[in-house]
């Protein structure tokens, strides 16, 4: 018997869009008013031949995804991952049936909970218990069904209090809480799940990560999984399914494909100088141990070369350097000028250079992305460009012994001895 639950052939769709005004020129007001009667009128002429109606001057096919074939088996947990507009939230609405593909087929086999956006299935005038029902309903399960589920909803929502209030009473951040919880809960074989939980506080958002575990690895069910959050991708799945621009890039382990994905995603391999017009500043240069060729070795110094034009003297500044990488969230290394042995930064007019020297750099190998801040307390300004320079830390063997400066034995090498 086929453990495979999903399967897409040749899929595709396509959406009809239009453009106003494609030359940019300016438009009077007799215009305007011809061209909305002429607008209405085709409007009209549209719905009476039963073709979709589209606002625009000129009409434009356009395929959110174009030719995917794929097959998830069951128990699967899938990251879903790509660039804004690469198709993935087009993906999860036909998996949940919402929307029909314009091209091809897709087979589901078992019952589909889906948390797509803020009250996605919900009934704004029901009350938070009578949407538990609904969707459970919908789901096709019995009233019986859903009351054995009941109080495991309502405890993990957070929301008892609200119950019997209409869900359009409801802020979003208690509109996922139920929404996620009521998905999670309920007899589906397959859990789809979007970027939504991006809405809901620190600790719910913890809280959902775990259950959307426990569903995949405890109870066995299908899971589509779509974030930014590369971290709680690879933490929660074990395949991935990497989009661009609607077609199928990559599909396999999930650490091979977001390790691919970062090779390719839009952050400089070299840095592009910048101005900060607020204070007349031109980052004219960053460079990363320049007389070694930009090469960065674990365990030795790294040194960061900054040049700053100035328009006019600047006292008291505070320069800062953030450090991130592929496979860990937030900040990794931070300093400020300001901040390290309080030294402020005088700008003279014309051309500054400013370096930081880490003694040790002690990091893993893998890629970095360097972040640059100035800071002006006097003023109340903070201006911060992420990932301005991207590079790579080569693989090495860690002082005279055999530990490699891989991932896997941390991001942090500390000296240390042992006493036995």
């Amino acid at each position: 018997m086929s453990d495979v639950v999903i399967k897409a052939e040749g899929l595709g769709k396509s959406y009809i869009i239009g453009h106003n005004n494609p030359k940019g020129q300016y438009i009077t007001l007799r215009e305007v008013a011809t061209k909305n009667i002429k607008g209405a009128l085709k409007k009209t002429g549209d719905l009476v031949r039963g073709n979709a109606m589209v606002a625009g001057d000129v009409m434009e096919e356009f395929w959110a995804l174009k030719n995917l074939d794929f097959e998830i088996n069951r128990g699967e947990a899938v990251g879903i991952i790509g660039r804004n507009g690469a198709g993935k939230s087009t993906l999860l609405k036909i998996l949940s049936r919402i929307t029909e593909p314009s091209v091809g087929r897709v087979t589901v086999k078992g019952r589909v909970a889906s948390l797509l956006e803020v009250g996605t299935g919900f009934h704004p005038e029901l009350s938070g218990r009578d949407n538990i029902f609904l969707n459970g309903a919908i789901l096709g399960m019995s009233r019986a069904e859903i009351r054995l589920k009941f109080d495991e909803i309502v405890e993990f929502s957070g929301v008892g209090k609200f119950l019997d209030t209409p869900v359009k009473r409801y802020s979003s951040g208690m509109y996922v809480r139920l929404a996620f919880a009521v998905a999670a809960h309920l007899e589906s074989e397959i859990l789809i799940v979007d970027e939504v939980l991006a809405v809901g506080d620190a600790e719910f958002q913890k809280k959902c990560l775990g259950k959307i575990g426990e569903v995949s690895k405890g109870e066995g069910k299908t899971v589509f999984f779509v974030s930014h959050n590369l971290t709680a991708v690879k933490q929660l799945c074990n395949s991935a399914i990497f989009l661009e621009n609607g077609t199928l890039k990559m599909q396999g382990n999930v650490d091979d494909i977001i390790y691919k994905y970062k090779n390719q995603i839009d952050s400089p391999e070299e840095f592009t100088p910048f101005h900060v017009k607020e204070i007349d500043v031109t980052v004219s240069k960053i460079a990363i141990n320049e007389a070694n060729g930009g090469k960065v070795i674990p365990n030795k110094p790294l040194k960061i070369d900054i040049e700053l034009d100035a328009e006019h003297d600047i006292d008291k500044i505070g320069i800062e350097l953030l450090l991130t990488n592929e496979d860990t969230e937030g900040v990794l290394f931070a300093t400020n000028t300001k901040t390290r042995k309080n030294m402020d930064v005088v700008i003279k007019k014309g051309k500054n250079k400013i370096s930081c020297i880490i003694h040790n750099f002690n990091l893993c190998s893998g890629k970095y992305w360097l972040g640059f801040g100035i800071d002006i307390p006097m003023v109340q300004f903070y201006y911060y460009q992420k990932e301005q320079l991207k590079f790579d830390v080569a693989e090495a063997l860690i002082e005279q012994g055999t530990l490699p400066t891989l991932p896997a034995y941390g991001h942090v090498y500390l000296e240390h001895d042992w006493v036995i």
